[in-house]
Parts: C-alpha cells; sequence; structure tokens
C-alpha cells in the first residue's frame, strides 16, 4: 500500500532538490529528472500486478480512515492512467536532455516539469474531490509557466490566453464541488457517490454536471472550449508540447470527468449523449481545422482536438466495450501524439523552422525522425496493423454495436481525412527535393533519437494489448472500475484495512 504516495513524494522531491541544487550542478537536473521519471515509470508498471493480486487499495494519510481523512486510491483505472502518464514521461525528459541544452535554465524546466507530473500523478491517485482539484492546479498552473518558457512574445501571448482560460475552467470545476460538498457534506468521492444514492441526486446534480462539462471540456479542449490549445502547443518547447498535448489535456479533463461523472454522479443517459455530440463535433472540426495548417505543431494541436473526439465519442457510448476502446484510445494517442510533438521538435531543432512549404526532403539527412514521424502518422490515421487501427476500430463497432451508425460513419470518415493530412505532413517534410538552406541539416542528438525510436516501437507493438491476458490485465481492468458506476464506493470502503 506505501507504493501509492512515491508517485507524488517522488516527483515533488525531485522538483525540490532540482531547484536547489541544480544551479550548482549542472548534471543533476538531467540526472535527477531522468531517474525520478524511469523509478515512477518501474512503480507504475508494478502497481498492475499489485492491484491484479490485492485488489484495489485504499492509502490513508495520516492513518485517518475515509470519508474522514483523506485517501489515496489504487485500482484498475489508477494504474492504467499512472503506466501511460510516467511511462511517456519517462521518455520525454531523455528527449529533454539535447533539446533542453538550447535553453539557459534547464533546472527551472526540470522544476516545473517535475512539479507537473506530481499535480497529474495526485489528480489520477487521490479519492477526495477538493484534493483532486488542488493537484489539479498544480499541474495546471506549471504549465501555464513551461508554455511560456521560451519568454518570446508568441510564447507570453500563449501563456496568457491558456492561463486565462485554464483559470476559467478551474473556477467551474471549483464552483461545482462547492454545490456537491453543500448537498452531501463530504469531499470523499466514494462517500460523497453513497450520499447520493441515499439522498437521490435532487437538482443539484443537473447543475453540476454542466459545469463539469465547462470545467473539464476546457482543460480537455473539446470542441468549443479548445480556442486555448492551437497556440499553446506550437508555442511551447517540443518536450512540453508533448506532455500538454499526449497527457496533460487527458489527465486533467478525460480522466477527471469519466472519475467523476462514471463513480461519483452516476449521470443520466442524456448527458452521456451530450457528451458524445460534443465527441463527434471536435473529432470532425478539429480534422478540417488541421487539414488546412502549414505550421506543423499548430497542424498537430488540432489533431488532438480531432482525436480527443474519439475516446469522448466512446465514454458518450457508455458501453463496456466502447469505453474500453476509449481507454485504448486515450493510451495510443498518448504515445503516438506525444512522438509527432518530438519528431517536430527535431525538425525544428535541426531546421530552425516549424513551416511546411519551408521543408522538404529531410528523409535523406534525417532518417530516423522521418521514419518515427511516418510510424506515428500512420498510428494517429487508422493505418492496419498500428496500435491507433485497434483502438478506433473498437470505438466505431462499439457504436455500430449500440445502433449509433451515422456516428460510427463519421468516425471511419475523419480517420480517412486525418490520414490525408499526415500524408500532406510526410509530402512536404519529409519527401520531394530537398528545402533551400538545408543542405547541412542533420539528425537530431542521441538521446532525442532513443525518445522517438522507443514511442514509435509501442506505436507498432500496440495491438499487443489485445492479447487476451494483456488486455484484461490492463484495459479491461480500468473499464470496469468505470462500468462499476456508483458501485466504486462500495469496493473503496470495502478496500480500507
Amino acid at each position: 500500500m506505501s507504493i501509492i504516495p512515491l508517485f507524488i513524494a517522488i516527483p515533488l522531491g525531485a522538483a525540490f532538490l532540482v531547484s536547489l541544487f541544480g544551479r550548482r550542478i549542472k548534471i543533476l537536473p538531467d540526472l535527477l529528472a531522468n531517474l525520478c521519471t524511469a523509478s515512477l515509470g518501474i512503480l507504475s508498471l508494478l502497481s498492475v500486478g499489485i492491484v491484479r493480486e490485492h485488489g484495489m487499495l485504499v492509502y490513508k494519510i495520516g492513518s485517518w480512515a475515509p470519508p474522514v481523512g483523506i485517501s489515496l486510491v489504487l485500482d484498475g483505472l489508477t494504474c492504467f492512467m499512472l503506466v501511460t502518464v510516467n511511462i511517456i514521461a519517462f521518455f520525454i525528459t531523455l528527449y529533454s536532455i539535447s533539446y533542453m541544452a538550447r535553453y539557459t535554465a534547464k533546472w527551472k524546466f526540470y522544476t516545473l516539469f517535475l512539479l507537473m507530473l506530481a499535480g497529474m500523478n495526485g489528480v489520477i491517485a487521490t479519492g477526495d474531490i477538493f484534493n483532486l482539484y488542488v493537484f489539479l492546479e498544480i499541474a495546471a498552473i506549471a504549465s501555464y509557466a513551461l508554455v511560456a518558457f521560451g519568454i518570446e512574445h508568441e510564447e507570453l501571448e500563449a501563456s496568457f490566453k491558456y492561463a486565462v482560460m485554464g483559470t476559467l475552467a478551474s473556477s467551474f470545476i471549483l464552483l461545482g464541488i462547492i454545490f456537491l460538498y453543500s448537498y452531501t457534506s463530504t469531499l470523499n468521492m466514494a462517500d460523497m457517490s453513497n450520499v447520493l444514492l441515499a439522498k437521490g441526486p435532487g437538482k443539484i446534480v443537473g447543475f453540476v454536471v454542466p459545469l463539469f462539462i465547462l470545467g473539464f471540456g476546457l482543460k480537455a479542449a473539446i470542441m468549443p472550449f479548445h480556442a486555448w490549445l492551437p497556440d499553446a502547443h506550437p508555442s511551447a518547447p517540443a518536450p512540453i508540447s508533448a506532455m500538454l498535448s499526449g497527457l496533460l489535456i487527458k489527465v486533467l479533463g478525460i480522466y477527471a470527468l469519466m472519475r467523476i461523472f462514471f463513480n461519483v454522479l452516476g449521470v443520466s443517459q442524456n448527458t452521456y449523449f451530450v457528451l458524445m455530440i460534443l465527441g463527434v463535433i471536435s473529432m470532425t472540426l478539429g480534422a478540417f481545422l488541421a487539414i488546412g495548417q502549414h505550421d506543423i505543431k499548430r497542424m498537430l494541436a488540432y489533431s488532438s482536438v480531432s482525436q480527443i473526439g474519439y475516446i469522448m465519442l466512446g465514454i458518450g457510448i457508455a458501453t463496456p466495450m466502447a469505453i474500453a476502446g476509449a481507454l485504448f484510445h486515450l493510451f495510443n494517442h498518448a504515445t503516438f501524439k506525444s512522438l509527432l510533438f518530438l519528431n517536430s521538435g527535431a525538425i525544428e531543432y535541426s531546421t530552425g523552422t516549424r513551416d511546411l512549404k519551408k521543408m522538404g526532403g529531410l528523409n535523406s539527412h534525417m532518417p530516423v525522425t522521418g521514419a518515427t514521424s511516418l510510424i506515428g502518422s500512420m498510428s494517429i490515421s487508422g493505418m492496419p496493423p498500428l496500435s491507433g487501427f485497434w483502438s478506433k476500430l473498437i470505438i466505431i463497432l462499439a457504436a455500430v454495436q449500440a445502433e449509433y451508425y451515422a456516428m460510427a460513419a463519421i468516425a471511419a470518415s475523419v480517420s480517412i481525412i486525418t490520414l490525408a493530412y499526415y500524408l500532406k505532413l510526410q509530402k512536404e517534410a519529409f519527401f520531394g527535393t530537398l528545402g533551400e538552406g538545408l543542405e547541412k541539416v542533420k539528425e537530431a542528438p542521441l538521446t532525442m533519437k532513443l525518445a522517438m525510436i522507443a514511442l514509435a516501437a509501442i506505436c507498432i507493438a500496440g495491438g499487443l494489448l489485445l492479447l487476451p491476458q494483456v488486455f484484461d490485465l490492463f484495459i479491461n481492468s480500468a473499464a470496469k472500475v468505470l462500468s462499476a458506476g456508483n458501485g466504486y464506493a462500495k469496493i473503496v470502503f470495502g478496500s480500507i484495512r
């Protein structure tokens, strides 16, 4: 059980040490950050086996049992998210060793990065809805600073816009928590679920659901709440773009919304239908906006809006198959979108530009970046046998099974549009004649290449997660937590030791 607080304590401790000694000992920030994320990745993988053997675990902070005390909960969904976040974070810190060398204050970058990671792990592990908000704010505030890390005009403007929208989202979330607390007199999510079952949802749930959709929708950049994302992602350094698009919007937006709607509120079918509609709008309009972009990172940002739509569609269908497909696509998108942002960073690192019109023929000088970018592009487009194909297929089949035929057709059509703009990216960046002034371009440094190769390997091997034993251990165990609905509360209180 003592493994649970380590997911928060380790990155917080590492952030403290980096801020204290990182300026004086130049190698310490890289070393400590990578040791931290590597250890968290190993612990997250171990947690999957622990939950399989022992079932749900509840850690009582200060030995005060919930609902009186604050608790951390380790279940199938928690393990799934911790593995996703911490494995990807390790590859991003590995990539950052060389990439962030161009910036003067690398220790400040790692301090903020580790604080953001601690906040995300806290959001995932907490069993208390107010502490979910606190950890959400820790991660969000660190991300506001990281978007502005380059301190150019573009970065500062994007960070300000992101901070304003993020603060508005946090206000909606906090207001919803206040109303729920006033009705249930508890902040423990399991206890809150029990109270809502006993007293009935009343009018309060109908009032807080729109607040949470607005708040978490802004955090997740679901359309039409996406306006901050296309500016923030291109402006941030590539490792932060990968964290924002690959992980942050999913943890602060999608995960928090799923946990609260499924396991605490037990919302109605009408609410799930609203989520489904928002998902279809996001996937469609995001794809059409992406296809007209020439800034590679801006294209990837709009692509994130589109791909989040697939996840929301799966959540909105809300059948066990659809939930499993949504979670599988969440993991896949974290992988291939992080890879593609790291690819864009490698291109900018070597060529000095993000404009597709100024590129061309980069495969001859950057073969590793080109090959891994092709794998990521084909995976996100849903080309078999890469990982993105399987998760999209499950979501589309779940829509057909639930008799949402039009939405299944839209999801399949959007995948074709996605393929179109990623083929455009490949053609304009990597194929054809070499762009003017790019004759001396070199491949990215070793650590950047290693991170990209590892993520590309996950895209290739991602289909292995469908093997029955692996699927049941990793994805289906997470989906069962959500499918249990309000039964989550009974499992939590039955797991207190």
